[in-house]
């Protein structure tokens, strides 16, 4: 049930170039007029700094933005990717042209903040569900034109990823159940295409439903909005027969108890969706 996106550091790397060349000619244009004040033989050392706890996330992407902002500007990570800094802890220092520095600075951080926020939140999350069966899967509630950026932050917090798109995975809804007949007919529609998806998942709202589902051969099924003594008596039902996720109306508040159901997997939409980002600053110190 992989994603298709491999998450290579070489395909992260390449994406990160991409992501980061697409914010730069939305920041920067034709020049940062303001960093052209600023005598171009002039040196210096940035540091960011971590006002909050957090999940460093998104350092392909800060590193693409210096990078492409002037080759020469020298990165070095004092908290890893992956791992958790602490408040007013220096994450980063960057040295080189201080025009440079200038110019990169919001295109690096707006990366930073955003990464960090979503694997932060994973993180906080999964840790919410240890010692349970269940995983932490994202869904494509994310922001247009940065999703696989924002996949990456949940596999970074340790989260796990849902369907990339609509292109690489069945997914059916209540609205495709209806347009298409019912549960027995839609299943049978999804057959032709499964050998083209990485999965074949079915959205239930009715134990009924569930039954049905699974009697057609269901192997991965959505539990939509089910409270726990149906969520319990769904996993009695399916036996293990079939992938159980839940989804809807998901809060960090329930979300142990919702874990300890016995479902494999809990997708959250609030992983990436609603998110206040991680609050860094960039200060420079002339050499």
């Amino acid at each position: 049930m992989s994603a298709v996106f491999d998450f290579s550091p070489a395909a992260i790397a390449e994406l990160a170039r991409a992501d980061a060349a697409r914010a730069l000619a939305e920041d920067v244009g034709a020049g940062d007029l303001t960093a052209g004040l600023v005598d171009p033989a002039r040196r210096a050392v940035a540091r960011v700094l971590a006002r909050e706890s957090a999940v460093i996330c998104g350092a392909p992407w800060a590193e693409a933005a210096f990078a492409q902002v002037d080759p020469g500007l020298k990165v070095r990570w004092l908290v890893p990717e992956g791992s958790r800094c602490q408040a007013d802890q220096v994450v980063l220092e960057v040295e080189g042209a201080a025009r440079s520095l200038l110019t990169a600075e919001r295109t690096a951080l707006n990366f930073l903040q955003l990464l960090s926020a979503v694997a932060t939140k994973t993180a906080t999350y999964v840790e919410a569900v240890r010692g349970t069966r269940a995983q932490i899967v994202d869904t494509r509630k994310t922001l247009p034109g940065l999703r696989l950026a924002q996949k990456y932050a949940v596999k970074t917090g340790g989260g796990t990823n849902h369907r990339i798109g609509l292109y690489d995975a069945v997914l059916i809804k209540e609205n495709h159940i209806a347009a298409a007949g019912g549960v027995t007919a839609v299943l049978r529609q999804a057959r032709d295409v499964a050998a083209r998806a990485t999965f074949v998942e079915i959205e239930v709202e009715r134990l009924d439903q569930l039954q049905e589902a699974l009697d057609n051969g269901a192997r991965m099924v959505l539990l939509d909005n089910m409270d726990l003594p149906m969520l319990r008596e769904a996993v009695r039902i399916n036996a293990g027969r079939a992938i159980l996720e839940i989804s809807g109306g998901v809060t960090l508040e329930k979300l142990r108890a919702l874990a300890e159901t016995g479902v494999d997997r809990i997708s959250i939409g609030t992983l990436t969706k609603d998110i206040k980002a991680t609050d860094f600053s960039m200060r420079l110190k002339e050499l």
